[in-house]
């Protein structure tokens, strides 16, 4: 949905998840974590050489993800990322560099950027803000069928396992939890299309833009 409202409106998207998850993958092909341990004094050292930014696909008309110059769109949606970049979110010198890295990427506004510290902590001042949730079954059940799409065989409960995991942790984390702001508008879009939550949101532009 912030994809979609990005290219109508004619703005620059970022999603900040996609950071954390590039972290992540970076951690997972240099060894740095396990399923126990995290090194973080190796990638505290590392975080210097990882570099992240997103380049236009032209074919879907919506931004990929680089890692090191290196397209990871399809390695940081699978689910050894996804078991892992909640710890990894939670580690307070990664989410200082990344955070530092997003508000200079907004500096300048004209920006729609998605995560789940965006309104709390990233742009607590944003024009506009939007807590966006549905039910932990509709969000595995849309998980499942992205993976899906992309050639994989996922298995729906563990997915549902996952999602269910990193709300609780990233809602408990020390470091900017995930909690909704208090003057950002909610939107359960459990039961919407996505034309319909598009619509939604446009007007809900509309309505700060004064257009």
């Amino acid at each position: 949905m912030a994809k979609d409202l990005a290219k109508t409106i004619g703005y620059i998207y970022v999603d900040t998840g996609a950071m954390y998850r590039a972290v992540t993958l970076y951690a997972l092909q240099h060894q740095l974590l396990d399923e126990e341990n995290i090194d973080e004094e190796q990638l505290s050292e590392k975080m210097g050489d990882i570099q992240i930014s997103f380049v236009l696909n032209q074919e879907t008309g919506r931004p990929d993800t680089y890692l090191n110059g290196v397209c990871v769109e399809k390695e940081i949606r699978g689910m050894e990322v996804s078991n892992n970049v909640s710890r990894i979110s939670a580690i307070p010198f990664v989410r200082e560099a990344l955070v530092a890295q997003q508000q200079q990427m907004g500096k300048d506004k004209g920006v729609v950027m998605d995560g789940r510290d965006i309104g709390t902590v990233v742009f607590p001042d944003a024009e506009l803000k939007v807590f966006v949730t549905a039910t932990a079954e509709v969000r595995a059940q849309r998980r499942y069928d992205e993976l899906c799409s992309k050639g994989e065989s996922p298995d729906y409960e563990e997915v549902l396992k996952n999602v269910k995991e990193r709300d609780y942790l990233d809602s408990h984390r020390e470091v900017s939890p995930l909690r909704k702001a208090d003057d950002a508008i909610e939107l359960d879009n459990s039961e919407m299309t996505i034309p319909q939550q598009n619509e939604w949101l446009l007007q809900k532009y509309y309505e700060v833009a004064g257009e």
